[in-house]
């Protein structure tokens, strides 16, 4: 049972989110439901990772006190389902912007795949997407690119700890992949079409687990909200 004492001692709230909802949209709704119930002015709740409106499955959010230990979720391995398009690439990496260039693809076989999914596994640089929230000269880097600017991108150090094939359909290969803090799917993707020496951007992803946390545990944001408002 959730209460408001419960609440505040703090929670980390497992919510299987939904697509096209940003992360931020998930604490705001939880935060305004808790508010609304208890009459309250305010009430602290965020998030323990961002996951992007494209992709949809397990976001941890923390209310109360446990909002304090946000930064210790933050750093754990995140496991993701998905799928690449093979053959394409778009500036986003993702399905967010249009297909920008098209490549050849008749020299990529089934074990071509296989082989190049097995040479990533390991420590590596990556560049992170020029669609991000990360920050440069105090302007997150989408905002950049949206306007056309180009600015730098510093690679980071990410470790893939897993990459399955698990099956294909070409042009789309659908895959898991088990990663390090940091590590962006979208450029993965990018990574991987170029490996193949062609192009591939991200067509689907669903994170189902950060740490020992499983989507399967967790809840709609909206089922929570209803679960929330009807208990006495």
């Amino acid at each position: 049972m959730t209460d408001l004492d419960t609440l505040r001692a703090g929670q980390v709230i497992l919510i299987d989110k939904p697509l096209h909802w940003t992360s931020f949209d998930v604490v705001n709704k939880l935060r305004y439901a808790i508010l609304k119930k208890y009459r309250l002015k305010k009430f602290k709740v965020g998030h323990a990772g961002t996951l992007d409106p494209l992709a949809s499955g397990l976001l941890l959010v923390c209310v109360g006190k446990a909002t304090k230990t946000i930064q210790q979720y933050q750093g754990l391995d995140k496991e993701y389902t998905g799928s690449f398009y093979i053959g394409a690439t778009t500036p986003s990496y993702d399905m967010e912007t249009a297909v920008n260039e098209r490549f050849e693809t008749k020299h990529i076989t089934p074990a071509l795949i296989l082989e190049t999914a097995k040479s990533f596994i390991g420590t590596q640089q990556q560049l992170p997407p020029v669609f991000s929230a990360i920050k440069k000269n105090g302007k997150k880097l989408y905002e950049h690119a949206r306007k056309g600017e180009n600015v730098e991108i510093q690679p980071r150090e990410i470790t893939i700890k897993a990459f399955e094939i698990l099956s294909i359909n070409f042009p789309e290969v659908k895959f898991r992949v088990k990663v390090s803090k940091g590590t962006y799917i979208r450029s993965l993707a990018y990574d991987f079409g170029q490996a193949l020496h062609s192009g591939a951007y991200l067509s689907a992803l669903r994170r189902t687990k950060i740490g020992d946390f499983d989507v399967e545990n967790a809840v709609s944001i909206d089922d929570w909200v209803k679960n929330l408002i009807h208990e006495s």
